[in-house]
């Protein structure tokens, strides 16, 4: 099937994937007055008097804004608000189909980090969570932690999706191989805003010995043209110091990540990797390497972020079941231990980890509900009294 064809013509035939509906009956006079005038206004004052009851009051409590400005949309690049829409829509019926979740797709005209702050400050008290996407690094770290502290979760997904879904992988592929977060050598290609969120949370979980490489090489303490947040990152990446490109980083590496363009891995270059090594070649729709390349050049264990083949790493894995854990708890923001209770509940979903099967499946029934749980879970206990 041509996909490409397909998603037009269905996509024109149903203009689009998303709509609203009712959640009350208004085919009375007696429904429409209490549903709208006068009935209402005793909604409105109860809330006016306690704006918490908006979330029991309103839908507000179950709606998450997925929030785009184009400027990063999958592998496409900077394509603007307007070609961004279809793929929030996208995110959109998933976290409906996946989590019973209301989300709305709002793509903006502004690529400027003060008015996009701003913006959704303002959209805030219309929502109870906020899903940043498909917004360019390094702007999206200033966004996001600029909006901390709105007292509603606010959660980049291409950071920390990426993150959570990277480090469940991982831990199950080092099951396989018998081997331990924090004695492994990762290497990630693919600086950006999956690539960071995901070197952070590693180390959070115990990784010791991370290189970062960009598409100018290893991050190291002699580049003179890296960002703050790459600089930031050589406080707890590349402790050997190496040099070079991600040939050079990719010698003697029990694991790859990759985070970022088709065809930059080579089978040497997996041949140069430890034993059992472990490929996890994200980048989409083409990987670094493709999976039987991998395989054949002696990976023990491979994923990618292609659903035609096992073991795909994929964002929606995640954030259903963050959201609605984060939703259910009625927490303000995502904390770290939130994102490692989501990681190790998605590792947790496949009991015996097989060369071929690190992942549960993107439709996994019991995926949301596992993912949900522990993330409200960790909510509470962190904030128990």
């Amino acid at each position: 099937m041509d996909y490409g064809t397909e998603a037009i013509n269905r996509h024109r035939a149903s203009r689009g994937k998303v709509s609203i509906a009712s959640k009350m009956k208004v085919e009375t006079m007696e429904e429409l007055s209490i549903a709208y005038t006068p009935g209402v206004a005793a909604v409105s004052m109860a809330i006016h008097h306690d704006k918490s009851e908006s979330f029991a009051l309103t839908n507000r409590g179950n709606t998450v804004a997925v929030v785009s400005d184009g400027s990063a949309v999958l592998g496409l690049g900077n394509v603007g608000p307007e070609a961004a829409l279809a793929v929030m829509e996208g995110k959109s019926i998933l976290f409906k189909g996946l989590a019973d979740i209301d989300a709305f797709p709002i793509c903006l005209g502004t690529q400027d980090n003060d008015s996009i702050i701003s913006t959704v400050r303002n959209l805030a008290p219309s929502f109870g969570g906020i899903n940043l996407e498909d917004i360019a690094a390094p702007r999206c770290f200033e966004i996001e932690d600029s909006l901390q502290d709105l007292g509603i979760p606010v959660f980049h997904d291409d950071q920390h999706g990426t993150s959570i879904v990277v480090l469940a992988s991982v831990l199950n592929a080092l099951r396989v191989v018998g081997k331990n977060i924090n004695e492994v050598k990762i290497v990630f290609a693919g600086a950006g805003a999956g690539g960071i969120a995901s070197t952070r949370l590693l180390r959070d979980y115990g990784a010791r010995n991370i290189i970062l490489v960009d598409s100018q090489g290893i991050i190291h303490r002699e580049r003179t043209d890296l960002t703050p947040v790459k600089t930031e990152m050589l406080d707890s990446t590349n402790p050997d110091h190496r040099t070079g490109g991600l040939a050079e980083a990719l010698q003697g590496a029990d694991v790859f990540i990759g985070l970022s363009v088709g065809d930059t891995v080579s089978q040497d270059m997996v041949r140069a990797m430890a034993a059992d090594a472990v490929v996890l070649a994200a980048a989409n729709p083409t990987p670094e390497i493709m999976p039987d390349a991998a395989s054949a050049a002696g990976a023990r264990v491979v994923g990618t972020g292609r659903s035609d083949f096992p073991n795909q790493i994929n964002n929606s894995l995640a954030f259903p079941g963050v959201f609605r854990g984060a939703l259910d708890a009625r927490a303000p923001r995502i904390t770290t231990r939130m994102k490692l209770a989501a990681a190790e509940a998605l590792a947790g979903l496949v009991a015996e980890p097989t060369p071929e099967h690190i992942i549960p499946w993107s439709l996994d029934p019991d995926v949301v509900p596992a993912v949900s749980h522990a993330v409200a879970r960790a909510w509470q206990s962190e904030h128990a009294h």
